[in-house]
């Protein structure tokens, strides 16, 4: 199955993206496991973690085509290429570089630049993304969302990422993201995957509450 089917499978399924920053190649693969068993099977390993390369290489190994595994801040086309090498399939950055959305693209990879701006939306889509990240969500609002929905394609994944809990996720929803990155209140360095599991459990349940309460949406890709 491509990166990309792959991503559109589990991202229907279950629009979380697990974002495992300071995860150590030692623990990748337990880590893992916890996230998988409860629902979330889309994971990016951070590149300032400790050993990345090491890590995606572990978990790409030991996942499988039950999850799609890959990389988060890549900042440049030869971390790509280094993602690639390791088994990744899904490239994540803070920002909208065209020269590393074009690379991820040409090598059949799942592309989710960060972008904050709809010059920033349009441009990454122009080079090849598949999908949106709005990073920092901190700094925006449902309402950034809404207004960003009449213009972005329909058919584009649009990502909340930065400060999500579990009760934050019902207002973006309703705005018009589709799913969300899960940092530090999923995962941080230190935490077992005891902990980890539970939380990415909590997360899941609410995303379900917010599907369960929406209504009136007419967008044929709404996952």
């Amino acid at each position: 199955m491509s990166a990309i089917d792959l991503f559109r499978r589990y991202f229907d399924a279950c629009p979380l993206i697990a974002i495992i920053r300071g995860v150590t190649p030692s623990e990748v693969e337990v880590i893992g496991e916890a996230l998988i068993a409860a629902g979330i099977r889309t994971i990016e390993v951070p590149l300032n973690s400790p050993d990345p390369f090491d890590s995606i290489a572990r978990l790409a190994a030991s996942a499988g085509d039950r999850a799609l595994v890959g990389a988060g801040t890549v900042l440049s086309a030869d971390d790509v290429a280094r993602v690639q090498t390791a088994g990744g399939r899904l490239i994540v950055s803070p920002n909208t570089n065209p020269a590393v959305i074009r690379a991820s693209a040409a090598a059949g990879l799942v592309s989710c630049p960060g972008y904050f701006t709809p010059s920033e939306a349009f441009e990454a889509l122009a080079a090849g993304a598949t999908a949106l990240k709005l990073f920092p969500a901190e700094a925006a609002s449902p309402a950034v969302i809404k207004a960003q929905r009449a213009v972005l394609p329909k058919d584009v994944p649009l990502i909340v990422v930065g400060g999500v809990s579990p009760d934050s996720m019902a207002p973006w929803r309703a705005a018009g993201a589709d799913g969300f990155g899960l940092g530090s209140g999923l995962y941080a360095p230190g935490r077992s995957a005891e902990e980890t599991g539970a939380r990415a459990r909590a997360y899941v349940a609410a995303l379900g509450s917010a599907r369960s309460s929406e209504s009136g949406t007419t967008s044929s890709n709404r996952p």
